[in-house]
């Protein structure tokens, strides 16, 4: 046996583990879901073709998730990349106590969610921080968590919780131009608005793809904080797919829940599938 193929037997030997579990716990269910799409009935099942997806599509409930999820990542998704990379633009540029505001910055990913979704229950309650200080002035405060604030409330919370993650990231791709491109910028009159649109912006754009590919995904996965802000059953301007897909499996309504979760998975395969088309066509 020689050397390249004792080494592929090693690497699939050890491969095998992480192969088995995601047969295991990702590939087989992802099977029996696709099943469960076409069929009905849990007993004695039957093929219904595509009427679970027609179903599934005339659903108010659902059509309400898709709309709420979609809004929120167009909102959020820009905001947190245009918010963070000005951050890390101005603590980039040598400003006296950066690296304390960095430590702030990142603070969020260390702090275990349930504590953050507390404190922020407190400000934003009925009876709550926020409302407290308005009803000093003689204003007195909705409630927010259960109103359509509870909407901006959400995307707040997503950009204060990975803002810090993206500054990292891009505190990575800044430190990686040559400070040379700088100086020669600056000698040749360039401001700093000058500077940044035509030496930093291009030079970062694949860091700038990766951060919202981050961004993308981190805002699927908002659900947590929605579910543990305002319950199973928030209020209808925070009601996501997730929240849909999750009160289907308590209902044990396998073939609805089945059938949302295969439209999220295509989605997403099919958004991060043109996003790596577009990077390649602009060779980002």
């Amino acid at each position: 046996m020689n050397y390249n193929k004792r080494e592929s037997i090693i690497g699939y030997a050890f491969a095998v583990p992480s192969i088995i579990g995601f047969l295991l716990f990702f590939g087989i269910p992802f099977i029996i879901s696709l099943v469960y799409c076409f069929t009905q009935g849990v007993g004695n099942v039957e093929y219904v073709g595509f009427k679970n997806f027609i179903d599934l599509f005339n659903n108010s409930a659902f059509q309400l998730a898709v709309r709420n999820t979609l809004l929120f990542n167009l909102i959020s998704v820009p905001l947190v990349m245009i918010i963070s990379l000005g951050i890390t633009i101005i603590l980039n540029s040598k400003i006296k106590k950066g690296s304390f505001f960095r430590t702030v910055l990142t603070l969020p990913l260390v702090i275990p969610i349930a504590s953050v979704v507390l404190v922020w229950q407190i400000f934003f309650a009925q009876t709550g921080t926020v409302n407290q200080l308005l009803l000093k002035l003689g204003i007195v405060g909705p409630d927010y968590l259960n109103t359509g604030w509870s909407f901006f409330i959400l995307v707040l919370l997503y950009i204060w919780k990975n803002c810090g993650y993206n500054m990292i990231i891009f505190l990575a791709g800044l430190n990686n131009v040559p400070k040379e491109y700088y100086e020669a910028a600056a000698i040749d009159g360039y401001g700093k608005v000058g500077i940044f649109f035509n030496i930093t912006l291009p030079l970062i754009v694949p860091t700038i793809f990766f951060v919202f590919i981050i961004s993308l995904i981190n805002s699927l996965k908002i659900y947590r904080e929605a579910y543990l802000l305002s319950g199973q059953y928030p209020n209808s301007s925070i009601y996501m797919l997730q929240h849909f897909i999750n009160n289907n499996f308590a209902n044990l309504n396998y073939q609805r829940l089945s059938t949302a979760s295969v439209i999220v998975f295509i989605f997403i395969a099919i958004s991060i599938y043109f996003l790596f088309k577009l990077q390649s066509k602009y060779d980002i």
